[in-house]
């Protein structure tokens, strides 16, 4: 059984989350259970997840695409408010990570993708970034569609 506070402690400071502006927070978004068993993954904290989550009796719905983006209204309300009422009903807890997952060198997104589709000798697309988000790579041979 792991801590759920050490299991994000864990994630920020592996993503470096303090070094990003993002449009969303990154990290613990709604608390639930302290004590974590299971740990459910998906790209968005969809309807879908969260029900996945509840029926596999996960502990945490960790998630690249969370909540209370910026520009978004403050009420908790609507579709957003029941998939967080869910939540908290269950005790589940929310945890997402968007630009920090999205640039890391082996954990992030591209970098999965890169090494999924074979890319070689990757490159930021923007070199000024601190932490660049996409990469340029080149493949040893062409993929079939």
């Amino acid at each position: 059984m792991a801590n759920l506070h050490e299991i994000v402690q864990w994630c920020n400071q592996t993503l470096k989350t303090n070094e990003f502006k993002d449009y969303a927070p990154n990290g613990l978004q709604i608390e639930g259970r302290t004590e974590v068993n299971k740990i459910l993954c998906a790209v968005t904290a969809s309807e879908d997840a969260i029900d996945a989550a509840i029926e596999q009796n996960a502990d945490v719905l960790l998630v690249h695409h969370g909540y209370f983006w910026k520009g978004e209204p403050y009420p908790i309300t609507g579709m957003r408010g029941n998939r967080i009422k869910k939540l908290i009903q269950n005790n589940i807890s929310l945890v997402a990570y968007h630009l920090p997952l999205d640039s890391h060198p082996t954990l992030g997104n591209n970098a999965a993708i890169a090494d999924l589709i074979g890319l070689n000798h990757l490159e930021a697309l923007d070199p000024f970034e601190k932490h660049p988000i996409g990469n340029i790579g080149y493949l040893e041979s062409p993929l079939s569609p």
